[in-house]
């Protein structure tokens, strides 16, 4: 019997999939697997037999990657399971940034007991909250995962001229993204000719800060930015000093700090991209489905080892300073494997990963065959079956 234990309430579409051998269990020191949505683990004491951490959303910033690969211990996330939530309340706080709504509907509140004179007050006042429409306007999107190109075809369908940059977009996420897309190979041209600019990328250390005064001077006067990824991706200080020139004329984000709070031109919303119902069911489902899926991820240690083997390869391969260690080269539906590298990894990773994927698979294939790995049959087939496609697709083999 394989311990589950949930950091977090777990929507129940996901906890109905651990039957037969699975059960839940209250104690962390006694888990096989962990199911986490919010919960800090950074400073958590991890259990010998701790096999795998299942984030029910897409990032992965409150769970410590590093220590995890060095401990063999898998971390999946469910990258896609909340995208559509997060696009419609991406489009939505890009029309609150445009008609000030929000400043309409506080305006409005004060009107109470003014009776009979209320809609000739209404009248007098309802100017001061004009703005544009989005039709027509130009909006850059930064980062084509699964939500980014969600929010960018969205935003064509609704009259935009839109603009997308990602310099590791994935073959799978261009057949996804809509051909009237226009692709910036630079983020400049973003910056130059974009109304509305939206960030969809994940944190790292390259993507820290990324909207800066630096960048900001550089953008169109009076553009309106939007944060529905990571607040650390703004710097606060630059954009408080942007709001209050009108560099900036909105600036609306799901991750509010205590200095954003207030400031005029400023939106914030308390993280609310995911919390639908829909999405808490998504990434609940995905979660549960990674855990169990394959057995052989709580089986004589398999997974703990393999991913430990990964880790060192693709050290060795592209990178000293390995974040996550990511055994996920198998079909598992619903699962994009590719979309969960491009979450979890680093782009230099990932975009490496892509390059010799086929490598890795054959590597780890051969290293089965002649035992140094105990793995069932179907991962055998599965290593041997990714061979074969890649001899297929070299020239010499159809000689």
């Amino acid at each position: 019997m394989y311990q589950i234990h949930s950091l977090n309430k777990i929507s129940p579409k996901g906890m109905e999939l651990f039957t037969g051998e699975y059960a839940q269990t209250e104690d962390l020191q006694n888990a096989d697997a962990v199911l986490v949505r919010s919960a800090a683990m950074h400073e958590m004491q991890f259990p010998e037999n701790l096999l795998a951490v299942a984030r029910a959303g897409a990032g992965v910033n409150n769970i410590p990657l590093d220590r995890c690969a060095e401990e063999g211990i898998v971390v999946f996330n469910t990258p896609g399971a909340n995208a559509n939530g997060v696009m419609e309340l991406a489009l939505c706080g890009m029309l609150l940034g445009s008609r000030d709504v929000v400043g309409g509907i506080a305006w409005a509140q004060g009107l109470k007991g003014e009776g009979d004179a209320v809609g000739k007050l209404v009248e007098k006042g309802k100017s001061a909250f004009t703005g544009p429409e989005i039709l027509g306007k130009k909006l850059g999107v930064i980062g084509l995962g699964a939500i980014g190109i969600e929010v960018a075809n969205a935003a064509k369908a609704l009259g935009m001229t839109v603009y997308g940059y990602d310099p590791y977009l994935s073959v799978d996420a261009a057949w996804h993204l809509s051909r009237s897309i226009k692709h910036s190979n630079d983020l400049k041209e973003i910056f130059a000719n974009c109304d509305y600019i939206s960030v969809h990328v994940p944190l790292t250390d390259g993507t820290k800060g990324m909207i800066n005064d630096q960048t900001i001077a550089t953008m169109k006067d009076g553009v309106r930015i939007l944060n529905f990824a990571r607040g650390a991706l703004v710097d606060t200080d630059a954009m408080i000093e942007a709001l209050g020139t009108g560099k900036v004329a909105a600036y609306v984000t799901d991750f509010p700090d205590d200095d954003i709070i207030g400031v005029d031109g400023a939106i914030c919303i308390p993280h609310l991209g995911a919390s639908t119902p829909e999405s808490e069911d998504n990434c609940a489902s995905m979660a549960a489905l990674l855990t169990v899926f394959h057995p052989a991820w709580l089986v004589n240690g398999f997974g703990a080892v393999a991913v430990i083997f990964l880790s060192r390869l693709l050290s060795f391969v592209g990178s000293l300073n390995v974040r996550l260690a990511v055994f996920n080269l198998l079909p598992v539906p619903p699962l994009d494997g590719s979309r969960l590298l491009t979450a979890l990894l680093p782009n230099s990773l990932y975009y490496r990963i892509m390059q010799y994927e086929q490598y890795i698979m054959i590597g780890l294939f051969l290293l089965i065959f002649l035992g140094v790995f105990d793995a069932p049959l179907d991962f055998m087939l599965t290593y041997a079956m990714a061979g074969l496609s890649f001899l297929a697709d070299l020239p010499f083999f159809w000689m």
